[in-house]
């Protein structure tokens, strides 16, 4: 990426842009890079044997799935040993919570923020061991956030998972995560484990120094191939039994949680993504930042006008505060029928629902229709300003149009 932020060279890194739509539902899975296409294009081509034979081709094709798990790890600040790869978040995650270990009496605090993938395995594994849920709800239907005070009153010696996002894919609002890893692990068994997928695309991940026990997210969406990783710290393998068989070693996370290879040609083409962010990959993401930031702006700039309009989550533009995924409702006008006046007036691709975090729509929101749900709008640094102008235009054509017809 250039020293600049310049976004008709970056648009020119994703193919699928050149076409008629504007994306603006990135938060359900990015646009690719033009490196990664062409890097899984090569491997298929050319090297798709089966990996860990001796002649040469394995060899080559080993070669690159070791770099892909280097890089992958070195996207989060990991070491190698404590990612695995695999088809989904969801399934990273149902796997870890079969494997970690649980005690009798063990309380699970789980966020009602959470995209289902960072709850229905814990409540799961919670069903099948009698362990005992608390669930960590927010005060605010207009703006949910992961409050401090509140986990505060629900941790105790018995706490030994609190789940969260690192930032809600329906409100886009960044949670402090260093903070809420400090307050758990004030108790000697609590574990934090954070969903990162809203977070990933849009700025960059430490998991060093967030202090996280365990983080997932989805490459997908960070302009990668579709497959999903997970980060558990090394401090805490002992404290997860093996999925493998019996056969196998056990000194990685990926040997003990992985039940078969991941994707060779996925893996292998995620140098692609941190080459695209270039050598200084802190300047990169600082740039994406504030780039998003403008965006955002725009459009929430307009929402906040509309009166009819509610907003649903953080209303300010900061980027200290939120990423640019935005959803709102239209009062007295369905979700879906926006959605569908936006589809057949403009050629802008977004969505309507609950984004599968139902839990939060339902009972902190208190939406009276959860699958109608919410309207999503989310952008990425290859978003222009003049899309989402265009975008706060045609929305509040069409709103105005559907408001008076309601009347």
């Amino acid at each position: 990426m250039a020293s600049e932020f310049d976004i008709a060279r970056v648009r020119t890194r994703f193919p699928a842009l050149n076409a008629e739509q504007v994306f603006l539902d990135n938060a359900g899975g990015s646009q690719v890079l033009d490196t990664v296409i062409e890097s899984i294009t090569s491997y298929l081509s050319t090297t798709n044997v089966q990996l860990g034979a001796t002649y040469g081709i394995s060899r080559a094709a080993t070669a690159t799935f070791t770099k892909g798990y280097e890089a992958a790890a070195e996207f989060i600040n990991a070491s190698p040993d404590e990612i695995c790869l695999g088809i989904s978040t969801t399934q990273l995650l149902h796997n870890l919570s079969t494997a970690l270990k649980f005690q009798p009496g063990d309380e699970l605090v789980l966020s009602k923020l959470n995209h289902e993938a960072n709850t229905a395995a814990w409540v799961r594994i919670a069903g099948r061991l009698g362990l005992q849920v608390k669930w960590w709800s927010a005060s605010d239907p207009r703006n949910p956030v992961c409050d401090l005070d509140e986990l505060g009153q629900l941790l105790s010696e018995k706490t030994r998972l609190v789940a969260c996002p690192h930032a809600s894919n329906i409100t886009g609002t960044i949670t402090k995560v260093k903070e809420i890893a400090k307050l758990v692990h004030q108790y000697p068994r609590a574990l934090l484990c954070v969903d990162g997928v809203a977070l990933a695309p849009h700025r960059q991940v430490d998991v060093k120094e967030l202090d996280v026990d365990i983080y997932a997210f989805s490459w997908y969406k960070v302009y990668g191939p579709h497959i999903a990783q997970l980060y558990v710290s090394s401090r805490i393998h002992d404290q997860i039994d093996s999925l493998g068989h019996f056969f196998k070693g056990t000194d990685t996370l990926d040997l003990k949680l992985n039940l078969a290879s991941a994707s060779y040609e996925a893996t292998q083409s995620i140098p692609a993504v941190l080459e695209y962010l270039g050598p200084n990959p802190s300047a990169t993401w600082d740039k994406i930042a504030s780039h998003e930031e403008k965006l955002q702006a725009i459009l929430l700039e307009y929402l906040r006008s509309e009166d009819q309009i509610t907003i649903c989550g953080e209303p300010s533009a900061s980027k200290e505060l939120r990423v640019p995924v935005i959803s709102f409702t239209v009062q007295g006008i369905k979700s879906q029928k926006v959605i569908e006046e936006v589809e057949r007036r403009t050629r802008f691709c977004f969505r309507h629902g609950h984004m599968y975090s139902h839990r939060l729509l339902n009972d902190i929101v208190g939406l009276e229709d959860v699958e109608d749900g919410v309207v999503r709008i989310s952008m990425l640094h290859y978003n222009t300003e003049e899309e989402i102008t265009l975008l706060a235009e045609s929305l509040k054509e069409i709103i105005s149009s559907l408001v008076c017809s309601k009347s």
